[in-house]
């Protein structure tokens, strides 16, 4: 039996939680944060990154510098529009969002997100878990494999499952470590 499409959704499940992880604001300036955000651009919505020259000097900055001066307005209104909780500073040539100090209990907000986006991937994965092992059961059943290649698959399925979750785990270990010493 091949695992392969398994594994690769389940990579997939992962890819997206570090994705959700790096949109995740910690105090830091992360131009990944502007992933979701979307310019009216020549009646075109536009990603930020594709209209202007994002730039992170300093460690809770960010600096947005449009290619089109006549944007600049539109970009600040996306900004404002979306959900990333920052007020963009504008100074006519260039936008800045500053990223305020975390306080304690923010952050422990923060981790509570990542902990309950962790567990989805988890949920996630266990459900790939289950489709595989439906999928081994149905050959088993069809007689296109034995019980022992049934029994043995089950196992390959449940080691693949564990090493996923155990990179979430660690993914989560790290993020939250970083949320916390910021």
């Amino acid at each position: 039996m091949d695992f392969s499409e398994i594994e690769a959704k389940m990579d997939k499940t992962i890819s997206v939680l570090q994705e959700n992880f790096a949109e995740v604001r910690a105090g830091r300036a992360n131009p990944a944060i502007l992933n979701k955000v979307k310019v009216n651009y020549y009646g075109v919505e536009t990603p930020i990154s594709q209209v202007a020259g994002i730039s992170v000097p300093e460690a809770r900055l960010i600096v947005i510098q449009p290619w089109d001066m006549g944007i600049l307005k539109e970009i600040e209104k996306a900004i404002l529009a979306s959900d990333i909780g920052i007020t963009p500073n504008n100074d006519g040539k260039v936008l800045r969002l500053a990223f305020p100090e975390l306080n304690e209990e923010r952050r422990k907000e923060i981790v509570k997100d990542i902990k309950k986006m962790a567990e989805e991937s988890k949920v996630g994965i266990r459900s790939l878990r289950r489709d595989g092992l439906d999928v081994a059961k149905k050959e088993q059943k069809d007689g296109n494999i034995t019980e022992d290649d049934l029994r043995n698959a089950e196992n390959e399925i449940q080691k693949l499952t564990d090493k996923k979750i155990e990179k979430i785990d660690e993914l989560l270990a790290t993020k939250e470590k970083e949320i916390m010493n910021i």
